[in-house]
């Protein structure tokens, strides 16, 4: 193949300059329109929006047409257009899709990406000159690129057609303005995300993906702090948490020869996380502990459909606990989008005998601390199954554990072990056991405010990432058949 001359190298990169031109110019005119520039209800003249941002007839069209894909204006004819009020409710929802989206296109980019990550690491130092600059729409093209060759890496078709069907490449144009005072910050998250797929750490690129998203979502919201279409979806939020707490056991709520603390606290306004005790035939209870994928509306909205199908599954006679939450598995997976899943450690505890039956779906293993002698032994009741809402024929199966009396029962999400410090590093599960073997003497909430305490001290005041729920239960006598307390 015959090299280029001087004068098609120039043609090449007048050509290249040219189309950066024109991305830019087009991101100019997203921003500004969805930053409020022109007035809902106003009609434009797209001749005179292309002569005002020196586009060609052909830019402009095109830009109005995926506009109009995101209902943001109302294209008439190829002449005018009626511009549409922003619906921060539905670019919210879009970016809880982009999260999950990007959570997974980071888990199977890693391996290709490995080593491999100049090209990344050159649009993230470009998006950072952009900022220096001030220059918000240089930014919003680089953002775009980085983003996009992490799903062209992933070699996953589909990953790339709900990118191009929801239109995140304007989106991200589009939205840009409206976070300019948290650009430095966005714009430095994206670091940890490089050095992650350098590594080829797919499971921690694909969380900080995802964390990433997340963040920039909720600078969006606050940026909307002054709308009076924000204070109505503020209100709803309020109103989201009241009905999600009413979704939680009472404080009061008293297990026999159990004493129970428990601890939630989502990361944004509402989460997904869960925890339940339900009163079951027989004198049995029922415990629960979930963490869906993600955070905010759309996780909430699967913890509340997971928490109604296990209550109704449960208070039905069964013998077989795997049947159980298999029937669990098929009621979320079937009302579920198909990139949503959660994690379900389920147990059923018969306080008359003391035993634990359970099955851990994909959870972070709770944690049995026995103390005899002065020692501690810990017990962990790992995962033999794959997280709720994968498949609807997932099998799960159950195992028995005969707890005693004074042991503690510790389960977590993993809000708790991946709690962050200053420098990047999880607090993690070694730092929970050492808690536990120094806490095994004391009572549940003394239990849990030790966790919480060890927790606080090494994030230091950095910013909570993930929903954290922490339930600790410790085993009383006083419920044994033989006993007069069972009468």
């Amino acid at each position: 193949m015959a090299l280029p001359n001087d004068g098609q190298r120039k043609r090449i990169v007048e050509v290249g300059r040219s189309g950066q031109l024109i991305a830019s110019v087009r991101s100019r005119l997203a921003r500004e329109i969805f930053s409020g520039r022109y007035q809902p209800g106003q009609s434009v003249q797209l001749r005179e929006i292309a002569e005002h941002y020196e586009l060609d007839d052909e830019s402009v069209l095109k830009t109005f047409a995926e506009l109009q894909a995101l209902g943001m204006v109302n294209l008439i004819g190829n002449s005018s257009a009626i511009i549409h009020s922003p619906n921060p409710k539905e670019m919210q929802e879009a970016y809880q899709v982009r999260a999950a989206l990007e959570e997974i296109a980071g888990r199977t980019a890693a391996p290709t990406l490995k080593g491999k990550t100049t090209v990344l690491q050159n649009e993230l130092n470009a998006m950072r000159a952009a900022v220096r600059d001030g220059n918000l729409d240089a930014y919003a093209e680089h953002d775009v690129r980085f983003h996009r060759g992490i799903l062209a890496a992933s070699g996953n078709d589909l990953l790339l057609r709900v990118w191009e069907t929801l239109g995140f490449d304007l989106r991200i144009r589009a939205a840009i303005g409206k976070v300019s005072k948290a650009m430095p910050e966005v714009v430095e998250s994206h670091q940890s995300i490089v050095d992650a797929l350098e590594k080829g750490r797919g499971t921690e690129a694909g969380l900080l993906l995802r964390n990433h998203v997340e963040t920039f979502l909720e600078y969006l919201r606050k940026s909307e702090s002054d709308s009076g279409v924000h204070r109505a979806f503020r209100q709803d939020l309020e109103g989201a948490k009241d009905v999600q707490q009413a979704f939680f056991p009472p404080e009061s709520l008293s297990v026999p020869c159990l004493s129970c603390a428990t601890f939630y606290q989502p990361a944004h306004e509402i989460g997904g996380d869960y925890y339940d005790f339900l009163p079951l035939l027989e004198g049995r209870w029922g415990i629960a502990i979930g963490d869906v994928s993600g955070k905010g509306i759309g996780a909430a909205l699967i913890m509340a459909s997971l928490q109604a199908s296990l209550r109704a599954q449960a208070l039905h006679p069964h013998l077989d606990l795997s049947a159980l939450v298999g029937d669990v598995n098929r009621l979320v997976f079937e009302s579920s989008p198909t990139y949503f899943f959660a994690s379900l450690f389920y147990a059923e505890y018969e306080p008359a005998t003391r035993v634990l039956k359970y099955v851990n779906a994909g959870h972070n293993p709770p944690i049995v601390v026995r103390t005899s002698n002065g020692s501690s032994k810990l017990f962990h009741l790992n995962s033999v199954g794959v997280p709720i809402g994968i498949a609807a024929d997932s099998r799960f199966p159950s195992r028995t554990f005969q707890l005693e009396i004074d042991d503690v029962l510790v389960t977590y999400t993993d809000g708790i072990t991946e709690a962050e410090s200053r420098e990047g590093k999880f607090w993690g599960e070694k730092r929970l056991e050492a808690v536990l073997r120094s806490s095994s003497h004391k009572t549940a909430e003394e239990i849990m405010q030790a966790i919480l305490d060890e927790v606080s001290v090494f994030v230091n005041g950095q910013g909570q990432h993930d929903d954290m729920t922490l339930v600790v239960v410790r085993v009383h006598a006083g419920c044994d058949v033989e006993s007069p307390a069972s009468d």
